[in-house]
């Protein structure tokens, strides 16, 4: 069965393991989740990114979760632009998460990035979620 929204799929991944407090979560991977996935790491998110491709199987993302004080490092991540409606913004819209303190992940015509790197680069694009 196909999925319609991997990567909303794979923020809830994220979401449900940290609520059950496990260390690393395994999905099927892509080429989409692995760039969210290094963002996120860069960031400090999250503590490792690997893929794994075993003998005649598909590839599987395994992210590792990480915490600080028994509480997950991400308190909130949101899905922005869905299938149904896509959402772009200019370089000049960049939204600033909680005043700077978190970041957006936005699919620009260099690349993934965050929002930091986008509004430096002075690049727009489609943003794909919003993490605090």
């Amino acid at each position: 069965m196909t999925m319609s929204d991997p990567i909303s799929d794979m923020l809830t991944r994220i979401r449900n393991g940290q609520r059950s407090r496990k260390h690393v979560v395994e999905m099927p991977s892509s080429k989409m989740k692995v760039a969210v996935a290094k963002i996120l790491k860069e960031e400090g998110y999250l503590e490792s990114v690997e893929v794994v491709q075993e003998e005649g199987g598909f590839p599987t993302l395994k992210l590792g979760l990480r915490y600080h004080a028994n509480r997950p490092v991400i308190e909130e991540i949101h899905r922005s632009s869905r299938p149904g409606c896509r959402k772009y913004v200019a370089k000049d819209a960049i939204p600033r998460v909680y005043q700077g303190l978190g970041i957006a992940v936005l699919s620009t015509s260099q690349g993934m990035m965050s929002s930091r790197k986008a509004r430096k680069l002075g690049v727009g694009g489609e943003l794909i979620c919003t993490v605090f």
